[in-house]
């Protein structure tokens, strides 16, 4: 007569046991890698879409404001300085495309995510951004601000 002690199927289990935590160990190192990776190699700058948009009507913006809007399928970020002049850039943070926004008490453009600042030219000053944010040119056209990309020379 056998014994039905189970004795046959203890390695199965073990091994299913084993495989678990060793999946859940292999899980939980790659979810603390993947962000440090993220942050040690920043993503490429992606193509922003069209050339030209209309940002904002004239007098619609109070100096010292700002305003995001659309270039392509990403998003921009009109300013007034308080001295009334229009500057516009990309308003994705070259550090993990969080999107940036004009603080109007720092007269500074700020990145939320990891308290990036950048100045109103969009040159990084601190924090982690790797790169400037792209800036683009402003123009009045009748009772429009119209924004396009620089040109290369």
């Amino acid at each position: 007569m056998e014994n039905h002690t189970g004795a046959g199927v203890k390695p199965g289990r073990r091994r299913f046991v084993e495989g678990l935590l060793g999946g859940g160990l292999f899980a939980s190192a790659v979810s603390f890698l993947y962000p440090v990776l993220r942050y040690i190699v920043p993503p490429t700058v992606a193509d922003l879409g069209g050339d030209e948009v209309v940002a904002a009507k004239l007098g619609e913006m109070k100096p010292n404001s700002s305003k995001i809007f659309r270039f392509g399928s990403h998003p921009g970020l009109l300013l007034l300085t308080a001295d009334g002049e229009y500057r516009a850039m990309s308003a994705t943070c070259t550090h993990l495309s969080c999107t940036v926004q004009y603080r109007n008490d720092l007269h500074q453009v700020w990145c939320a995510c990891h308290n990036g600042l950048y100045d109103l030219g969009g040159r990084n000053l601190s924090g982690p951004p790797p790169r400037p944010l792209e800036a683009f040119q402003v123009h009045l056209r009748g009772d429009e601000v119209v924004v396009s990309r620089k040109r290369e020379a």
